[in-house]
């Protein structure tokens, strides 16, 4: 905070404001226009102030995390697993430093700890005390939503530190998301069956670098933990104490320590809604029950925080430090992967835009598998392949590639596995359909169709070289259509009211056999509250609300992607959540007291 203060990237609010909404709204303005982090000094209700944003920009995280980019930290980490030197004895010499920073990687236990010179016990523990926000109109109350959640494996003792959304539920009590596929689930499983509480704790701020590794997709290797992560990311062991009503290691700087247990005979409780970081609500759901036995702080502790919702919000350079971090490790699986990259419009696990270095026919299937094998890359949705002179940051530039070189149907293969339990679309909770697009150069034996091995002479070349698209007024009409347009890259935006079962297959049908067709290849159908102009929006709404089994297929010459409602009628059993939008009210009051605030008239 001092250093981003020096820098002129954090700005102090003195006017009282209130945890409830009014944060989110401010804060939410400034992230996505790149605006300063904020320290709210009069948070309504609470002694202690609220930064937040501090992440907010890829710049700011690298400098938290001590590189000068974020591609800095592929270079640390392909440094660290380049362990050659051929066996000779400059060569085994000259891995001496690599080591060292290895060896960093165990923390170190401490005595005396600043989380921990104020101490809450028994009934003196109230987190309403603490300005746990209430992030969003339809949230199920406040949440902690930078908690770094420290569990035990009861029987390997094997430590795990996640970052598992903390709805406040009591002044001693909160819900616990964790979900399925996630280390704290198996803890609590294991101690089910051993007849034991587990032990837990949460920490809240502190170093930087902790906090993003609590959010790392970090891969079971033994030892390897996200105190090891921030260790070596800070060149030196990291530094724990000791809880004080539980046996486990808890971040020695961080600013607010939650400590207790959750039961596993307890009965769950209901958590959410909450609006997530897909953009839409996550629906009420049952979830394990934590008690707090202790509170232990700093003595002027400052409570971070960040919000998540409709990108792009701060979660994505996080995800952004994590794509540079594992990189070169994706690398070492995958060899001829170039760069990856995660758009925010896919938010994290949606969207995936690979290049590779091609030299065989199905070499794009071969790695879009391979990467659905690695890690929480199981519950990418979307996987866009590429050559390796595309720039896979330059979201305009890799559509038009698909456009240029993938045929719908030819060049494009659906398949099923895990879905991340967030996502609302899928056909199953947690189970669904995966799409992977082959948007590379065409090799003569990919070229043509399965049912023949002679190649098609028209070529790799799908999109015509020259196509105008049709102006609004042009386009046919269809019950339901709202808004409408054309790109010159070859796609059709349509935002749909939905009404009826297979109303978008109807529309599908009537638009692909329409003369505007000609020349387009994917047709896009979203939602009533899409913006068609907005290409982030339209494919923010359409990575959401698709199955891609489902809900995209060959329409005559085009690929159709059904990104509108599924109803009850059309086999949609769940119920379908409400997108994020903020309260009017407390958007006009933010409106009004901007000057109030002190903030820059340009980021309003």
């Amino acid at each position: 905070m001092r250093l981003l203060e020096q820098r002129g990237e954090l700005l102090r609010v003195t006017t009282p404001v209130s945890r409830e909404l009014e944060i989110t709204e401010i804060a939410d303005r400034m992230v996505k226009q790149g605006g300063p982090a904020l320290l709210f000094e009069n948070v309504t209700g609470s002694d202690y102030p609220v930064a937040i944003g501090l992440l907010g920009t890829k710049e700011r995280v690298a400098l938290a995390l001590g590189v000068d980019d974020l591609d800095g930290l592929a270079e640390k980490v392909r440094n660290l697993i380049d362990l050659s030197g051929g066996g000779s004895k400059l060569g085994l010499l000259s891995n001496v430093t690599k080591l060292r920073d290895a060896m960093n990687l165990p923390p170190r236990r401490v005595r005396s700890a600043p989380a921990q010179e104020v101490v809450w016990r028994g009934d003196e523990v109230d987190l309403s005390k603490i300005p746990v926000l209430k992030c969003w109109p339809l949230d199920g109350g406040p949440f902690v939503t930078l908690p770094l959640v420290i569990t035990k494996d009861p029987e390997t003792g094997e430590r795990n530190m996640g970052m598992y959304r903390v709805q406040v539920m009591s002044r001693n009590t909160t819900g616990m998301h964790w979900q399925r596929h996630k280390t704290g689930t198996k803890h609590l499983e294991k101690a089910r069956k051993l007849g034991q509480k587990l032990e837990v704790a949460v920490a809240i701020g502190g170093d930087p670098a902790l906090i993003y590794a609590a959010t790392a997709p970090l891969p079971p290797v033994p030892g390897l933990d996200e105190f090891a992560l921030a260790g070596y990311l800070r060149g030196q062991r990291y530094p724990v104490a000791r809880g004080i009503t539980v046996d486990l290691d808890v971040p020695a700087n961080a600013e607010f320590v939650l400590e207790g247990y959750v039961d596993p005979s307890e009965d769950w409780v209901m958590e959410g809604p909450f609006g997530d970081h897909t953009g839409f609500y996550t629906l009420p759901d049952l979830y394990p029950h934590f008690h707090v036995t202790a509170v232990t702080m700093r003595r002027n502790p400052v409570y971070p925080a960040t919000i998540v919702g409709r990108p792009p919000m701060e979660d994505a350079y996080l995800i952004e430090a994590s794509e540079r971090l594992f990189l070169p490790a994706a690398q070492l699986i995958i060899p001829e992967i170039v760069d990856y990259h995660m758009p925010p419009a896919g938010v994290a696990h949606n969207l995936v835009f690979v290049s590779i270095k091609k030299s065989y026919p199905g070499q794009a299937y071969k790695v879009a598998n391979g990467l659905f094998g690695l890690g929480q890359m199981m519950f990418a949705k979307v996987i866009v392949v590429l050559d390796e002179d595309v720039k896979v940051t330059d979201f305009d530039a890799v559509w038009r590639e698909v456009t240029r070189k993938a045929v719908p149907g030819r060049d494009t293969l659906t398949t099923r596995g895990p879905i991340d339990v967030l996502d609302h679309s899928s056909r199953g909770w947690g189970y669904g359909g995966k799409l992977i697009i082959d948007a590379t150069t065409k090799r003569p034996e990919e070229v043509g169709s399965a049912a023949s091995s002679r190649p098609d002479q028209a070529g790799d070349t799908v999109a015509p070289q020259a196509f105008t698209p049709r102006a609004a007024h042009d386009l046919p009409t269809f019950d339901g259509v709202l808004a409408q347009r054309q790109t010159p890259d070859g796609y059709w935006l349509v935002a749909l009211h939905k009404t009826r079962a297979g109303q978008a297959r109807e529309l599908a049908a009537v638009f692909a056999a329409h003369p505007a067709a000609q020349g387009i290849r994917h047709l896009l159908i979203c939602d009533d509250q899409t913006d068609v102009n907005d290409l982030q929006d339209v494919w923010w709404t359409i990575l959401n609300n698709i199955d891609a089994e489902r809900d995209v297929w060959v329409q005559g010459e085009l690929l159709a992607w059904d990104g509108a409602q599924k109803l009850p009628e059309e086999g949609f059993v769940r119920e379908w959540p409400p997108k994020i939008v903020m309260d009017q009210g407390v958007v006009d009051r933010v409106e009004r007291l901007w000057n109030v605030y002190g903030l820059p008239e340009s980021l309003r």
